[in-house]
């Protein structure tokens, strides 16, 4: 620390070492020291030691600041000492008070100089850009702050090369977006001047900001900060919208697809009283008033262009910006820049000129503002960049506007002009023939723009007269023009009378005619072109041999003494094909023809270069070459024009007339088109009548679908045994299907009763069996299981025979019931039908179908009630035959319980008779007589019984 102290300035006893030597000491202790807080210590000398020796610290300490951001990140207090210190080297924008008045003039180049140098240095290695941009994304105040000014002046040194590395680090641009969402003003400030030097020139880069969300993130700001009323932020963030916008189209249809011009509105939302605007309130508003330009520009293509005017109009923007035009208290400047606004919001848009055009001053009576314009621009009162700018609107106003151009031209019409209020027309006049040549020329070139690409509009100016004087007969427009051309009046008015007589006379036969049909013309035009003037008058000459071109090129010959060739040659005799193209040639190679063809919006340094028109100069570089030509032809050459166009006006004449042919088939058949409708919705109607009528009838044949429904669901077949009815009554074959049924139960009761009579002969075989079995224990054991499995065979079969008598008891309960439903539906039927039958035009039919169908089905019923009485017969045999089983079955139980017990009584016997054989045989060998066992016997026995055999086989 006391070597800080010394560093610093505290008092020592030597000598005190010089800058140079203090910044080398300061960089060893950054690069060598091993604590924390002697390098933060040193670092923070640096910083203040920075803006003084500028170029010491760059030189030597930029490495270990540069080390020190890489490595002690953990530090955020050392980290805004090193980026503040890199800071003060790199940035050009600090103030140079502390340097010496002498020193101020040498140095001011090398200041300059330094930045870009140093800025070099430390983007040579991307890496320090990629590091700059991690550190912008520390939340720390201390390390963003100095991050975002830093990264500032690094864009500002070497916008392009920074640029690019940022482009392609990895979320670059987006971690920079994030400064816009800062809490913290001063940041989120500082990051929009960030974003301005990183869009600059860059429609990559523009594209990646506007598609980070940048529009709605801006215009919050200035919504916030309060709009045109806001401070500088606004002004900044107006300015990287206009380089977010500007020449990218890309992001001018993302803005408007966004729906971000209505939220443009507000900001033109002025008050009644609108003195004392401060100085930054103008420059925000006139920053607004650039930005809609921007959008609308007619550089722009036509396209995008076409649908921001339209979504302009639709949200209100127009005519609010129409509401300031004619708003008072506006000062010069932003009205100026309002009208130029409003000429390009209308220009080629037939909807906003339509709307322009109904604008009224709030006036007393009220004007049109079109008027309003014009009596500005014929005041040479008024400032110069306000009749520029008034010009450009009205050219604007009328630009593909053929309605607009025929408003303005009917008010010089004899028949339109009203002496009680001031027109356009009368205006446009006045300012031609006016003592003021600006004044001249504007009017010249609104006139002008008037009659552009319209025929039309060109032959009925013709029928315009003016009063010159009084006592003196009233003179055309053409013969004034051309009156005036020839009192030598200044170069400005006469060029601007020159521009507007080339387009008269352009493309219009019949107004060459009438300007060749004054005998004074042509020598004047002649007379102008053949003399050697100074540069000043060579203008006029060029615009002079245009005009006399044009009278050549577009003659059709309909006088005699000034038909194209006798002017070719008039040309040939005074001045000269060559000189005659040579000063035709002076328009083109103009300074003024240069600017003026370069944009459509009039700007000019000072009145004097008011020269040319843009739509001009299209004209001069379209006709320029074809007059050219036109002079070097022959005359031979120009009756095969002459033909030519002959067969091309007939040509036009076969398209006219089949364009009115078509344009009355498109009136038969737009006529057609509505007798269609007409038609369309009488069957329409008509078709809903009977669509209603076939409903009605659905209705009536669904109550008879409906009964024959309900009669089919009554007879409708549950099982194997039960009726099928269908929706026309029921059918014969279900009836034979159910006789054949009844004869299957016939056949099994009648197997039935065979088997009962087998089973009877089987009872009687083992009664007469039982009978022989009691002396043997083997007969009566077979007898036993016999009779066992007898019965319980017999159980079986008889609760077989039950099961099948229940089922026909309950199909034969099931017929009872069909019966009786068939009864009711029979009662039921004819009212029903009778009513049915009241509704349709087939009801009688129905009828008599139905009560045939009821008939058949009441003999159907007899037949199945005699049936049912039979199966009853059949029912109580079987029930009789059922019962005579039974018996027989319980006698056979008792008999078989019988047998049984004589069985075990034999079995209980025949034991006690081996017991007592057994006991005697023990006896008989106690006493010693030999006895013989059962199974010896039984063998014995046997063995004698084969030796038999074998005798009687041997014999």
């Amino acid at each position: 620390m006391n070597f800080l102290r010394g560093v610093m300035g505290g008092p020592s006893a030597g000598p005190q070492p010089s800058g140079a030597d203090t910044i080398q000491k300061l960089c060893d202790r950054v690069a060598s020291s091993t604590l924390l807080d002697d390098r933060r210590d040193a670092v923070r000398a640096l910083k203040s030691l920075s803006k003084k020796y500028r170029l010491e610290v760059g030189i030597q300490a930029m490495e270990h600041l540069i080390h020190v951001l890489q490595t002690d990140r953990s530090d955020s207090e050392i980290i805004g000492y090193a980026l503040d210190t890199l800071y003060n080297v790199i940035s050009n924008d600090l103030e140079e008070e502390e340097q010496d008045d002498s020193e101020e003039e040498n140095s001011a180049k090398q200041v300059d100089d330094l930045g870009s140098q140093f800025t070099e240095i430390f983007i040579k290695q991307q890496e320090n850009v990629t590091l700059l941009l991690t550190l912008v994304e520390e939340f720390d105040f201390h390390v963003r702050w100095p991050g975002v000014k830093l990264l500032t002046s690094l864009l500002k040194q070497q916008g392009p090369q920074v640029q690019q590395i940022i482009l392609v680090s990895p979320m670059g641009v987006s971690r920079l977006m994030d400064l816009l969402a800062d809490s913290r003003e001063v940041i989120r400030n500082d990051g929009v001047l960030l974003l301005q030097q990183l869009t600059k020139s860059n429609a990559a880069i523009q594209k990646i900001v506007a598609f980070e969300n940048a529009f709605e993130r801006l215009l919050d700001i200035i919504t916030e900060e309060g709009n045109s009323d806001g401070g500088i932020v606004v002004e900044d963030c107006l300015l990287l919208l206009q380089n977010l916008l500007k020449n990218n189209n890309s992001n001018q249809n993302f803005f408007k697809e966004g729906s971000y011009i209505q939220r443009m509105k507000p900001w033109f939302e002025v008050g009644d009283d609108n003195c004392g605007w401060s100085a930054q309130k103008v420059t925000n508003l006139h920053l607004m008033l650039q930005l809609v330009r921007v959008l609308v520009s007619p550089t722009n293509p036509p396209g995008a262009t076409s649908s921001c005017q339209k979504a302009m109009f639709h949200c209100g923007l127009l005519q609010q910006l129409c509401t300031i035009l004619m708003a008072t208290g506006v000062p010069a400047d932003i009205l100026t820049e309002t009208i130029n606004t409003v000429s390009e919001v209308i220009r080629g848009c037939q909807t906003n000129q339509d709307y322009f055009a109904s604008v009224n001053a709030p006036s007393n009576p009220p004007r049109p503002a079109i008027v309003v314009l014009l009596m500005s621009m014929v005041n040479e009162r008024q400032p110069f960049v306000l009749r520029c700018a008034v010009l450009y609107c009205f050219q604007c106003f009328l630009y593909k506007n053929q309605k607009g151009q025929g408003e303005i031209v009917s008010t010089l019409l004899p028949s339109t002009i009203d002496g009680n209020s001031v027109s356009a027309g009368q205006l446009l006049c006045g300012g031609l023939f006016s003592t003021d040549s600006l004044s001249n020329w504007c009017a010249a070139v609104a006139l002008a723009h008037a009659l552009q690409e319209n025929a039309t509009l060109k032959e009925q100016l013709l029928r315009v007269q003016l009063a010159t004087s009084i006592g003196n007969p009233p003179v055309s427009l053409l013969q004034q023009c051309t009156n005036i051309l020839s009192q030598g009046s200044k170069v400005q008015t006469r060029v601007g009378l020159l521009m507007l007589l080339c387009t008269w006379l352009s493309n219009c036969s019949i107004a060459v005619t009438h300007f060749l049909h004054n005998p004074a013309n042509v020598p004047f035009l002649t007379g102008q072109i053949a003399e050697n003037l100074g540069e000043e008058e060579q203008l006029v000459q060029g615009l002079c041999a245009l005009l006399l071109g044009i009278s050549i090129y577009y003659n059709d010959n309909s006088l005699e003494n000034y038909r194209k060739e006798k002017l070719k040659q008039l040309i040939e005799k005074r001045i000269g094909r060559e000189n005659f193209i040579e000063k035709l040639g002076f328009i083109s190679k103009h300074e003024l023809y240069s600017r003026a063809a370069q944009k459509p919006q009039p700007s000019f340094s000072s009145p004097d270069h008011m020269m040319f028109d843009h739509e001009f100069t299209k004209l001069v570089k379209e006709l320029e070459g074809v007059i050219s030509k036109a002079i070097y032809k022959s005359s031979e050459e120009d009756k095969k024009e002459e033909e030519v166009k002959k067969t091309l006006e007939q040509h036009d004449n076969i398209v006219t007339h089949y364009k009115k042919v078509i344009r009355e088939q498109d009136q038969e058949l737009e006529e057609l088109k509505q007798r269609i409708n007409t038609l369309t919705s009488q069957n329409e109607q008509l078709q809903a009548t009977v669509t209603q009528q076939v409903s009605q009838i659905q209705q009536h044949k669904d109550q008879y679908n409906l009964l024959k429904v309900q009669l089919g669901k009554d007879t409708q077949h549950h099982n194997s045994h039960s009726d099928m009815f269908q929706m026309n009554g029921i059918q014969t074959e279900e009836v034979s299907k159910l006789k054949e049924e009844l004869e299957e139960w016939k056949n099994k009761h009648e197997l039935l009763q065979g088997q009962l009579r087998e089973k009877d002969s089987v009872i009687e075989i083992l009664n007469s069996s039982q009978l022989e079995m009691g002396t043997t224990e083997q007969s009566s054991q077979t007898i036993k299981s016999g009779g066992l499995e007898h019965s319980s065979e017999l159980q079986k079969e008889l609760e077989v025979l039950r099961s099948q008598m229940q089922l026909q008891a309950a199909e034969i309960s099931k017929l009872q019931m069909e019966n009786q439903k068939l009864q009711v539906m029979n009662a039921t039927a004819d009212p029903v039908l009778g009513d049915s039958g009241a509704t349709a035009a087939t009801s009688s039919e129905l009828e008599a179908r139905l009560e045939q169908e009821i008939k058949e089905l009441k003999s159907e019923v007899k037949a199945l009630s005699e049936e049912k009485e039979s199966l009853k017969q059949h029912l109580d045999s079987s029930s009789s035959t059922v019962a005579i089983l039974q018996d027989e079955k319980s006698k056979l139980q008792r008999e078989v319980a019988e047998s049984k017990k004589e069985q075990d009584d034999l079995l209980v016997l025949l034991a006690d008779q081996d017991q007592k054989i057994s006991a005697l045989k023990i006896k008989l060998k106690d006493l010693g007589v030999p006895v013989e066992d059962e199974d010896d016997i039984e063998s014995g026995d046997q063995g004698d019984e084969d030796e038999d055999g074998d005798e009687e086989e041997q014999d």
